[in-house]
């Protein structure tokens, strides 16, 4: 039986690159662009909320949301997504990929909808229930993490299957794109429409009633691709490396595969969310009495989109180029190498930065987020998809994605604190003195500077078949006397 197993592996691993591969990078990597779009976005709106609910008549700034309320309605979606990775990425192995791969996406679609319907007798109110749904709308992105990593994993050739697995990861950086796009659209839509005076103008009229469509047009849009993408997550057959080596039916696994893929198969017997902080911190974004409620989100998502263009996005097409060429070993020390510089660049001469060159420290702001994900934020992705073997895929991935998933929990929560200032009289409306936005951004790259030391025991599966890299082919021929 092992012997079968493995042809039909063989198989797979020397198919030619074909459309249905760059097919399923479009189906899962949906998933990912939903996924960025639904934790990005929120960061978009957040000032408004703040201005919306927040907001005291007669105060000199304009409203923002509490301490509680400002780290939980983007950290919450964390902590869902943590349990997520853990709970689908063993549901995964339990079930098979394809069943559970629907729940995830309907999860997200149901959630980013009724986010946008938040409603409440009061601010609070309706701040919890939108935490509410944020946390489960978490739970269904963090399944889509292990999921379309191995679904990408067991359908690739092992030639390019670095490549692909990026690929999926890249539509991340999409999904971050057409946030701040979608949010430049409506806001300037409702800018020229409901005409505004700033909020040191007329504070109470700096606000119009319509932008609280704002916010949950921007946050219900997510549904929008994941409803697109069910029907054909929905028509893909089950991966032939679960069917075969976990469920044992190498007959089957043949079958699906000859179904999609152009391969000679004979049917056999049974991988930084606090951006307009720091933007604001350098001056890049003007004081939010300067502007009004709508212009405010333009703002926000100008500058984000911005840094994505040019940072981001071109940070993750560059693993897609180079992952099959270079290794995931040297594109994420090299990663995390260059985060180390650039942000104790940043870092160190702050107040030389914010005070006279705000330019500069965008450009090396933007540097830092291209190598993160020409580094260890993509290749953190790849590599748990390709060194386990097949019965703890999709397990392994969503332990070691939920990993990586508490340390933003921890930054949602924790910088939003740590950055404020040290001077309790410059501290923003409710929080207590901090260590500063240079402490913190040091902080930050001791943590890179130690990423790149626990780099050195990362394996290297670049151009191994995954029973290779799992060493699942040395269990397997065992079973047979070999």
């Amino acid at each position: 039986m092992a012997r079968d197993q493995l042809q039909v592996l063989d198989a797979l691993d020397v198919a030619k690159t074909q459309l249905y591969h760059f097919t399923t990078i479009i189906i899962a990597g949906m998933g990912f662009f939903t996924d960025a779009y639904d934790l990005f976005s929120i960061s978009l709106v957040t000032k408004l909320l703040g201005r919306l609910y927040y907001t005291k008549p007669s105060a000199s700034k304009p409203g923002t949301l509490p301490p509680t309320f400002s780290s939980s309605i983007t950290g919450v979606a964390f902590v869902g997504t943590f349990a997520g990775q853990l709970f689908f990425g063993w549901l995964g192995d339990k079930m098979g990929r394809k069943k559970v791969y629907g729940i995830t996406l309907v999860l997200m679609a149901v959630c980013s909808i009724a986010s946008g319907l938040s409603f409440g007798q009061s601010p609070k109110g309706v701040m919890a229930t939108l935490c509410f749904f944020r946390f489960w709308l978490g739970f269904g992105i963090g399944g889509d993490y292990p999921l379309s990593a191995t679904i990408m994993s067991e359908y690739a050739n092992k030639k390019t299957r670095g490549a692909f697995i990026a690929a999926v990861f890249a539509m991340q950086g999409l999904g971050i794109l057409f946030s701040g796009i979608l949010s430049l659209i409506v806001a300037a839509a409702f800018d020229s429409k409901f005409k505004a005076p700033t909020y040191e103008e007329n504070a109470a009229a700096s606000t119009v009633p319509e932008a609280d469509y704002v916010w949950r047009i921007i946050l219900m849009f997510g549904a929008f691709p994941a409803v697109v993408t069910y029907y054909w997550r929905m028509k893909m057959p089950e991966t032939a490396r679960y069917t075969a080596l976990v469920a044992k039916n190498a007959k089957q696994a043949a079958q699906d595969m000859a179904k999609v893929l152009n391969v000679e198969l004979e049917a056999e017997e049974d991988k930084n969310l606090f951006q307009k902080d720091v933007f604001s911190a350098i001056g890049w974004l003007p004081p939010a009495k300067t502007m009004n409620a709508i212009h405010e989100v333009y703002a926000i998502a100008r500058a984000q989109t911005l840094i994505t263009l040019c940072g981001t996005v071109p940070g993750y097409w560059f693993t897609v180029a180079f992952i099959d060429r270079m290794g995931r070993f040297a594109i994420q020390l090299m990663g995390f190498f260059f985060m180390t510089v650039f942000m104790f660049a940043i870092a160190i001469p702050y107040n030389h930065w914010r005070d006279n060159s705000h330019i500069g420290f965008v450009v090396m702001y933007g540097l830092t987020f291209f190598f993160a994900n020409f580094g260890p934020n993509a290749t953190t992705f790849i590599v748990p998809a390709e060194i386990f073997p097949a019965r703890l895929r999709s397990t392994c991935h969503g332990i070691s994605a939920a990993t990586g998933k508490a340390g933003a929990i921890v930054g949602a929560y924790g910088f939003i604190y740590a950055a404020q200032s040290t001077d309790k009289t410059k501290t923003d409306a409710g929080y207590p003195p901090g260590i500063g936005i240079k402490n913190s951004l040091i902080v930050l790259g001791v943590i890179n500077a130690i990423g790149m030391l626990c780099t050195f025991a990362v394996p290297e599966p670049k151009g191994l078949s995954l029973e290779e890299a799992s060493q699942e082919n040395v269990d397997a021929t065992d079973e047979v006397g070999v």
